[in-house]
């Protein structure tokens, strides 16, 4: 384990966020939650704005930089990056940013602003580590959990390599110790299922059977799916299978 650190943490509300402060703290550092409302441990801060940044990084040795807007992550780590860069500190803290397998290889446009992201952290001259991950678990569970009151389960003709989300707290807790390492290893799960093998999973742990239909899609993007750039390749660094997920009850992924 590293030295103990000041660690700030934004998305740290988000279900991500949630466990990452928690693997933190169980190492023993100094975790603060940068919010726009103030609560326990917050320091109150606005990316979208900028305002209240350079505050919330008063002392911090490392961001964990976890929020996102879906819409506009590249100027909220620019605002991000210009708080670091402006700190006063003689090094600007160890930025540390989750970004998603494939972004780079697939043409749609939260990826782009992934890629953007990257792109202007690396030019920044900010200590930093970049880690790409797969879809999380949570996220194939919320789609079939949608459709859960229709006659069928809806699918698109694609794989995934889901991880659990604990498991990935603990490879950022893992970083956060590690200190700058640049742009570091994808992080995948355990293996890779179609969408129709995830949707008889979850129909089995549900107690249910439906027909099971598969929606061909056009696009440049579906397509880049269909190849399966989105995946880490096997072996996966997760071990927890979405099976196993689901015999948790799913709890662990709020």
């Amino acid at each position: 384990m590293g030295e103990r650190a000041a660690v700030l943490v934004t998305g740290g509300t988000g279900r991500l966020g949630r466990h990452a402060v928690d693997s933190l703290r169980s190492r023993g550092h100094d975790v603060r939650v940068l919010s726009r409302r103030p609560g326990d441990d917050h320091v109150v801060g606005d990316l979208a704005t900028g305002e209240g940044l350079a505050a919330a990084l008063d002392g911090v040795d490392t961001v964990v930089h976890l929020a996102t807007s879906r819409s506009k992550d590249i100027g909220q780590t620019r605002n991000l990056l210009d708080a670091m860069a402006g700190s006063g500190s003689k090094s600007p803290a160890h930025l540390i940013f989750i970004s998603i397998v494939g972004v780079d290889r697939i043409p749609y446009g939260y990826y782009r602003d992934k890629v953007s992201s990257e792109q202007a952290i690396e030019a920044s001259g900010v200590p930093h580590t970049i880690i790409r991950v797969t879809q999380f678990h949570g996220f194939v569970h919320e789609v079939l959990e949608a459709q859960r009151r229709l006659p069928v389960t809806l699918v698109l003709p694609v794989s995934a390599q889901t991880i659990h989300m604990p498991e990935v707290a603990e490879r950022l807790a893992d970083l956060v110790d590690a200190g700058p390492s640049g742009r570091v290893a994808d992080l995948g799960g355990p293996e890779q299922l179609t969408l129709r093998e995830y949707a008889q999973q979850w129909q089995a742990a549900r107690g249910v059977k439906r027909p099971i239909w598969a929606l061909h899609l056009p696009g440049k993007a579906i397509a880049a799916f269909a190849a399966g750039h989105h995946m880490s390749g096997l072996p996966g660094a997760g071990t927890v299978t979405y099976r196993e997920f689901l015999v948790e009850g799913a709890t662990n992924e709020p």
